[in-house]
């Protein structure tokens, strides 16, 4: 008889307290800046022992790429974006349209997480110059997730002739990015939901065949 599989009640623990900290260190970046705060801060605030933190994250510098990984994902599992399901489900839809609204839907909840802490990222960049190091040079992550959604869109037969995946991806690229997101939304006071329209618009309006 097979033995039941019982849950690993330490491992269920210690993801739970790598959130809490990851979370608590994301809001205390935001308000108070990378080099203003410290690990003590965030191990009191997540209610854990600083030496906790340290055989967690190591330093500072590696809790605040879990930060910014976490906040690209929604959440500290080891899965690409490109492996998630909202964006395989928006490039199985049938249609370029459909591809688009579910492709900026999805984009937009990351944007939310992400776009606030981007000022963060050159603000400690310049007060720690290895922070910069974790970031290893190379093709821009984020243009590879927009170059994928690319390739799908123009397999679809209500893409705009003649539209190349590189027009495309450089489209989803721009238009899609978290310095254009917060230029919208934070300095012009832009709802989400009217940035998310607008994006669908214009996007629509460039990728997609003209309708008739």
């Amino acid at each position: 008889m097979d033995k039941v599989k019982r849950p690993d009640k330490r491992a269920e623990r210690s993801r739970r307290t790598r959130e809490k900290v990851v979370e608590v260190a994301r809001e205390l970046f935001v308000a108070q800046g990378y080099g203003a705060t410290s690990l003590q801060e965030v191990a009191d605030r997540a209610g854990v022992a600083v030496q906790t933190v340290y055989f967690v994250f190591r330093n500072k510098r590696t809790l605040f790429k879990d930060v910014v990984d976490a906040s690209i994902a929604g959440d500290t599992e080891p899965v690409a974006t490109m492996d998630r399901e909202w964006f395989r489900a928006a490039c199985a839809e049938p249609t370029a349209a459909g591809q688009l609204r579910a492709h900026i839907h999805g984009t937009r909840e990351i944007l939310g997480r992400v776009a606030p802490i981007m000022p963060l990222i050159a603000a400690a960049a310049a007060t720690d110059p290895e922070i910069a190091a974790q970031w290893p040079e190379g093709p821009d992550p984020r243009y590879t997730v927009q170059y994928a959604a690319a390739e799908a869109l123009v397999r679809k037969p209500d893409t705009r002739p003649g539209l190349s995946v590189e027009m495309a991806a450089d489209l989803l690229f721009g238009l899609l990015s978290p310095q254009l997101y917060l230029i919208f939304v934070r300095d012009r006071d832009w709802s989400p939901d009217t940035w998310e329209e607008w994006a669908r618009t214009a996007l629509t309006s460039q990728l997609c065949a003209d309708p008739g």
